[in-house]
C-alpha cells in the first residue's frame, strides 16, 4: 500500500463525488471511477482510459486502488479454499470460498481479532487488533481469485459485524448499490451476537439477511459461552426481530453450534421453540470442531438430527450445515493465528 494515500477500493458514489470535485474534475468523473472499480475491477488507475491522462495523473498523486492479493491460501480436498488477505493497517485476516454445485459463498471478515471473546472461536482468543476498513472488507471480494463465481457473501468470518457497524454498512452499500456491484441484498448476510443500537441500526438502514449466534436459549449458559449475552440477552434480540418483517425475501436465522452434552438436550430444543416463537426464522445447527485449549466437543450426527427433526416438527424450519473445509481448518482465527506465530517466532 502507497503510504499517504487514499484508498479508492470502498469509496461511495457520495465520497468519490467529493473527492473528484476537490481535484476539479467534471462531476461525471465520479461516476465513471465507480465503474472502472466495482465493474471492471481495475489495479491501477492508469487502467481507467476514459479518464484524460492529466486527471489520472492528479487522481494517481494522491490515491491508490488499493488492491492487495492474497498472502497466503489453503485448499481443501471438498473445493473450499481459505484465504489469508493483507489489511491497510498491515495485519491479516482470513476470507473462505465455499463452492457448492450452483453456489459459491464467500465468508468475509470484518476485524482483526474480535472483543467479544466467545468461549469456542479461535478468533476470540487473538484479543482485538481493530477494525477493517470498508476498503479492507472489499478487497476480500475485489482480490479474490474465484470472484466471478460468487452467489452469495456471509459476514461470518473474523469479527463482530455490529461492531464495525459503519463499514460493515457502507461495504454492503456498494455492494448493492447501482453504482457498485448492483447485487440484490437477499445475496448478502451479516452476523452478529448481538449489540445493543447497532443491531438495530443494521436492520433500519440494511436490507441484507441477519443471522444470530444463539449457541444455547439459556440466559446464564449463553452468558458462559458467549459474553455479550450480557450486554444483550438473547431474549432481547429475538424481541427485537420480532419488530421487523421476516415474512417475505428478507431472513432472519439463527446459529447455533452443537456441542455435546452442553446444549443438545431436549430441554434446549423446547426453550428454543418458546423463543422464537412468533418469529418467521431459521435455525442453522452447525457442527463443532474442537480447537486448541477449549473443552467443548461436537455433538454426535444422530443428535443433531433428533433436534432438527424436533425442532422442525414444531414449526421452526432447521436445518444442519454441511461441514466444509475440515482438512484446512476452515473455521476461523486457525489460519491468523498460525500466521502471527510464524511471524514473531
Amino acid at each position: 500500500m502507497e503510504s499517504g494515500k487514499k484508498v479508492l477500493i470502498g469509496m461511495t458514489a457520495e465520497e468519490l463525488k467529493e473527492l473528484t470535485a476537490e481535484l476539479g474534475m467534471p462531476k461525471f468523473t465520479a461516476g465513471q471511477i465507480a465503474k472502472w472499480l466495482y465493474t471492471k475491477h481495475v489495479k491501477s488507475i492508469d487502467e481507467m482510459t476514459n479518464l484524460s491522462k492529466a486527471n489520472r495523473a492528479r487522481l494517481d498523486e494522491v490515491c491508490t486502488v488499493g488492491t492487495m492479493e492474497p498472502a497466503d491460501s489453503q485448499r481443501s480436498v471438498d473445493g473450499t479454499v481459505k484465504y489469508l488477505f493483507p489489511t491497510a493497517g498491515g495485519k491479516f485476516v482470513e476470507t473462505v470460498f465455499i463452492p457448492d454445485g450452483e453456489r459459491a459463498t464467500l465468508c468475509v471478515s470484518s476485524q482483526v481479532g474480535c472483543k467479544m471473546n466467545c468461549l469456542f472461536c479461535q478468533t476470540g482468543k487473538q484479543g482485538f487488533e481493530g477494525n477493517l476498513t470498508a476498503g479492507d472488507i472489499l478487497n476480500q471480494i475485489y482480490s479474490l481469485p474465484e470472484r466471478e463465481r460468487l452467489t452469495n457473501v456471509v459476514f461470518m468470518g473474523q469479527g463482530e459485524p455490529m461492531d464495525n457497524i459503519d463499514n460493515v454498512l457502507k461495504s454492503t452499500e456498494i455492494l448493492t448499490s447501482d453504482y457498485g456491484y448492483a447485487w440484490s441484498p437477499k445475496r448478502i448476510t451479516v452476523s452478529s451476537v448481538g449489540i445493543k443500537n447497532k443491531l438495530k441500526r443494521f436492520l433500519d438502514e440494511s436490507e441484507c439477511h441477519i443471522a444470530i449466534s444463539m449457541h444455547s436459549p439459556l440466559h446464564e449458559q449463553r452468558m458462559q459461552l458467549m459474553p455479550a449475552e450480557k450486554q444483550m440477552p438473547i431474549k432481547e434480540v429475538v424481541e427485537l426481530l420480532k419488530q421487523y418483517d421476516f415474512t417475505h425475501q428478507r431472513r432472519a436465522s439463527f446459529e447455533y453450534i452443537v456441542f455435546d452434552g452442553v446444549n443438545d438436550s431436549p430441554a434446549h430444543a423446547r426453550e428454543i421453540i418458546r423463543l422464537v416463537s412468533g418469529l418467521e426464522c431459521r435455525i442453522n445447527l452447525i457442527r463443532f470442531h474442537t480447537i486448541p485449549d477449549v473443552n467443548l466437543h461436537g455433538t454426535d450426527d444422530s443428535k443433531m438430527e433428533i433436534m432438527r427433526d424436533y425442532l422442525t416438527s414444531h414449526g421452526v424450519f432447521t436445518t444442519i450445515r454441511a461441514s466444509r473445509g475440515q482438512d484446512i481448518f476452515a473455521a476461523c482465527g486457525l489460519l491468523s493465528t498460525a500466521h502471527k506465530q510464524q511471524q514473531s517466532g
